[in-house]
């Protein structure tokens, strides 16, 4: 399975990022193999709409999971309408404990947004 970490520097051995629109790097990592990639995540420097950027990022990179430790309403809908489940950390620290936990079943799958977003891209 493929999927999407959200983490603080760019590798597996990194903590993780709890912020999903504005995390810093992407690890991209199949879980069997353990092969990653990692990538600065594009939308970390958006004056708005930081969340969409970065789910439209992920879905480009056609994974079937994201973790991460929050999703406003935005990055939800465009997640769940690309067809990607949503995970969130809870008390992972590391990205490699985070794939250990994931293929172990022991991270919560999320079906509504983690957070209310209070930033919509609007500013006066």
């Amino acid at each position: 399975m493929k999927i999407i970490i959200t983490t603080t520097s760019p590798t597996i051995e990194s903590e993780v990022d709890r912020r999903f629109g504005r995390g810093a790097y992407f690890l991209t990592t199949d879980t069997d193999t353990l092969q990653w990639e990692a990538q600065p995540n594009p939308g970390v420097s958006a004056p708005g709409g930081a969340g969409i950027q970065a789910a439209q990022f992920v879905a480009k990179k056609k994974v079937d999971a994201v973790i991460s430790g929050d999703f406003g309403p935005n990055a939800f809908e465009a997640l769940d309408t690309a067809g990607i489940q949503m995970y969130i950390y809870g008390e992972v620290r590391t990205a490699r404990e985070a794939i250990e936990r994931f293929k172990a079943g022991q991270l919560q799958q999320v079906g509504v947004p983690t957070r209310s977003d209070g930033d919509h891209g609007h500013h006066g």
